[in-house]
C-alpha cells in the first residue's frame, strides 16, 4: 500500500524489542491516568499526534519500561505502523493549542527533533531543517485569529446557554495537583445584555458531576464569568455554576 503524503513526513521510531501490551482494558486505564492522558471522566481510546504540518489518529498499543521507572509509550497509527512516544510529549499533543504553537513558531520541528535525540523516543518528522514558508504564513494567519478584543464582562450572576467539549484537568499550582475541568464551547449570556462568550472552562465540582454530563451535552445554567485563562484561547472561566439543566435534543 502506497504511503500518504502525511505518512511520508512521519519518522517511526519502533520499539527496540518486545514491548509490554495492555494486560486488559482496567490496565490500560491505570496506564493512561498515570501518564495522564486522559482523566477517569472521559477514557480516550484514540489519541492525536501532531505536528507542523498535519495530526495523525493513533492508539496506545502497549509501553516499554526501563531501570529508572520511565515508560515510553508504543502509539500504533492507522496505517498498522508503531513508534515509541515520551508520555509527556504525547499529552502536550492533545493539547487544543498544540498545533497552533507549532505553526507559529514557539515549538519547531527542529525541537521536536531535539526532544528525540534526549528522550529516544518522540516521533520527528523529515526534512527539519529545510526551510518551509508554510508555517510562515499560518504564523500570520494564527495572529490575527487569536487577537480577540477583551469581552465586557457582566458584574455578577447570569443565566448561560454551552456545549460541553471536553472533560480535561489543569494543574492547581497552590496544592501541586490537577483539578478536574469541563471545557465549554458556544457559551452565551442569554439574561439582558446577551453577550456571546465563545470558550470557556468551570471546574469540575460535586454537583455537576452529579448531572452526569457527556460530551457533546447542551446546558444552561447560572453562574458568573471571569477573565482567568485556562490555556491562551479559552480565556473566560465560569464560576459556580448552579440550576443546571440538560437541554433535550
Amino acid at each position: 500500500m502506497a504511503e500518504t503524503p502525511a505518512e511520508g513526513l512521519i519518522h517511526y521510531i519502533a520499539p527496540k524489542g518486545e514491548y509490554i501490551p495492555f494486560l486488559d482494558d482496567t490496565d490500560y486505564i491505570a496506564k493512561g491516568l498515570e501518564w495522564k492522558l486522559f482523566t477517569a471522566r472521559s477514557v480516550k481510546r484514540e489519541l492525536l499526534y501532531k505536528s507542523g504540518s498535519f495530526q495523525a489518529k493513533v492508539k496506545l498499543a502497549g509501553y516499554e519500561q526501563y531501570g529508572n521507572g520511565l515508560d515510553t509509550v508504543v502509539v500504533e497509527f492507522e496505517n498498522g505502523k508503531l513508534s515509541c512516544i515520551n508520555p509527556s510529549y504525547l499529552k502536550e499533543m492533545q493539547s487544543s493549542s498544540f498545533g497552533k504553537e507549532l505553526l507559529s513558531g514557539p515549538v519547531s520541528e527542529t525541537a521536536v527533533s531535539s526532544e528525540t535525540e534526549q528522550m529516544d523516543e518522540a516521533p520527528i518528522t523529515e526534512n527539519a531543517d529545510q526551510p518551509s514558508e508554510e508555517p510562515k504564513k499560518a504564523k500570520t494567519k494564527t495572529k490575527k485569529t487569536t487577537a480577540k478584543p477583551k469581552l465586557d464582562l457582566p458584574g455578577g450572576k447570569v443565566h448561560f446557554t454551552a456545549t460541553v467539549k471536553e472533560f480535561t484537568a489543569k494543574m492547581n499550582h497552590f496544592t501541586g495537583e490537577e483539578d478536574e475541568v469541563i471545557l465549554l464551547e458556544n457559551v452565551k449570556v442569554t439574561t439582558e445584555p446577551e453577550l456571546t462568550i465563545g470558550d470557556a472552562w468551570c471546574g469540575y465540582s460535586k454537583t455537576l458531576k452529579k448531572a452526569e454530563l457527556e460530551e457533546g451535552d447542551s446546558i444552561e445554567f447560572d453562574g458568573k464569568v471571569v477573565d482567568k485563562k485556562y490555556n491562551k484561547e479559552i480565556r473566560y472561566k465560569v464560576n459556580n455554576p448552579s440550576k443546571l439543566v440538560k437541554k433535550e435534543g
